[in-house]
């Protein structure tokens, strides 16, 4: 919440370690603000190609742009949505360059480490629950990273994290894969239709173009269509939790 933006906004980084995994190669700062110390991803990657580029895993897409901004933008999103998926991320300078320190999930194992190893959940559909939410947020957002799993984190408690989403937001109108959704939770469909461009505006402007937000509105379309249509096929108890 806001106490976790005002500290990203304002402690000071003191210590610097790298991370090994992660598409874009961020680092890990230690910040303190004299009381409270904690942990965060430093990302400043702000990378356009125009053309087309070819995407690890298969497929290609023109323009392709990977942001530090997208993530905030998928903070702020997620927080319109109340998706409570994205750790608490900002925008600031530090050593003469813009980034975005994003709050370090302690303690994780990765969704590619979870399945290795094996671990249900202990209450799997809570966790299940939270999947579909994630799902949603990939889709929405057109995150050309989402097949990923390094990039879904859960927490001891099973608590599910979205990570690394600086390669969303894309100008695509379509849905990159919509046999993804299954269901969906009433209240963020709900808050989904509230969704207008005056909101998203103000919230998102300050690192998404239009076209990007244009975008999202259509993407945001196609999913309350593809909602109510499931729903009229498998019945609500089917679709919506």
């Amino acid at each position: 919440g806001e106490a976790a933006e005002a500290f990203l906004r304002t402690a000071e980084f003191v210590s610097k370690k790298g991370i090994d995994i992660g598409i874009t190669h961020p680092d890990q700062y230690t910040l303190t603000d004299g009381t409270r110390t904690g942990r965060a991803a430093w990302k400043t990657i702000d990378e356009f190609k125009r053309g087309v580029t070819s995407l690890q895993g298969g497929g290609v897409i023109v323009d392709f742009t990977d942001s530090y901004k997208h993530e905030i933008a998928a903070y702020e999103l997620d927080k319109l949505l109340r998706l409570d998926l994205v750790p608490p991320t900002v925008e600031r300078t530090f050593g003469g360059r813009k980034g975005s320190p994003q709050l370090w999930v302690e303690g994780p194992m990765t969704e590619a480490d979870r399945k290795q190893k094996k671990i249900t959940p202990l209450d799997t559909q809570a966790w299940n629950e939270q999947m579909y939410k994630v799902r949603l947020l990939h889709q929405l957002t057109d995150n050309t990273d989402f097949r990923n799993i390094n990039n879904v984190l859960t927490d001891p408690s099973f608590r599910v994290y979205a990570v690394d989403c600086s390669r969303g937001f894309t100008i695509y109108a379509d849905l990159r894969a919509p046999k993804e959704l299954v269901r969906f939770s009433r209240s963020v469909l709900e808050a989904l239709k509230a969704l207008d461009r005056p909101t998203l505006q103000a919230k998102l402007a300050p690192w998404l173009g239009g076209p990007q937000i244009d975008s999202l509105l259509k993407r945001r379309d196609k999913i309350v269509a593809l909602a109510a249509r499931l729903v009229q096929e498998r019945g609500e108890a089917a679709v919506l939790y």
